[in-house]
């Protein structure tokens, strides 16, 4: 990567092309799999059903963004960047840490680990290679909460009008609203401190 014009070397390109295939591959899976249960829910429904969680969101975000620079052959903001690659990096430690599940078969296990494991997997190891990594200021580790911040009203927003949280650690009927607060809070740490881990690791990367 030419650090001076931001421009993409033809590696960079070229698993920036794969990656956005990759994230398009594993919505579609879990497209499929989301319409399997619940067939009587319409394309759109199905679409609005997945878009309640953060784990499709940012894998949208992750498509768009490496789309993007594929096309244009430019990369994104460091601090975009940065982001993504904490937001699909947490995406992973919460799955496997809090939500994955057993006995998955078929499409349904390459759509949960495409989602959680491949594609974060390979956002982080981009990021790790080819993203930008100077200037890179510890107000960093706070602008990347911004995302998870709006997610959770969002989803928090969207329980409250139809009943259905995405999380167990989002619904109040599950864990009360205190258990809600308190668990939105230990994942803002979490990110925070993901955050800080990135933002170490692009000071040592840049030397």
């Amino acid at each position: 990567m030419d650090f001076r014009s931001n421009a993409l070397n033809a590696p960079a390109r070229l698993t920036a092309r794969l990656i956005a295939l990759l994230a398009l591959v594993a919505l579609g899976a879990q497209a499929l799999v989301t319409a399997a249960l619940y067939p009587e829910y319409s394309a759109l429904d199905t679409a609005w059903h997945m878009l309640r969680y953060f784990t499709n969101l940012t894998a949208l975000l992750a498509l768009v963004t490496f789309a993007g620079m594929g096309a244009t052959r430019r990369g994104a903001h460091r601090l975009w960047l940065g982001g993504l690659a904490l937001w699909e990096g947490m995406t992973a430690a919460i799955y496997h840490l809090l939500l994955a599940r057993e006995g998955l078969t078929g499409l349904e296990l390459w759509a949960d680990h495409g989602l959680h494991t491949v594609l974060p997997g390979a956002v982080l190891l981009w990021w790790l290679v080819f993203a930008r990594k100077d200037r890179m200021r510890p107000w960093a580790a706070v602008a990347w909460l911004v995302w998870p911040g709006i997610y959770i009203g969002y989803a928090l927003a969207r329980g409250q009008s139809d009943g259905f949280y995405p999380y167990f650690f989002l619904d109040p009927e599950q864990v009360r609203w205190d258990g809600v607060a308190v668990w939105s809070g230990m994942i803002g740490l979490g990110f925070f401190a993901g955050g800080l881990v990135l933002l170490f690791l692009a000071r040592l990367l840049r030397r």
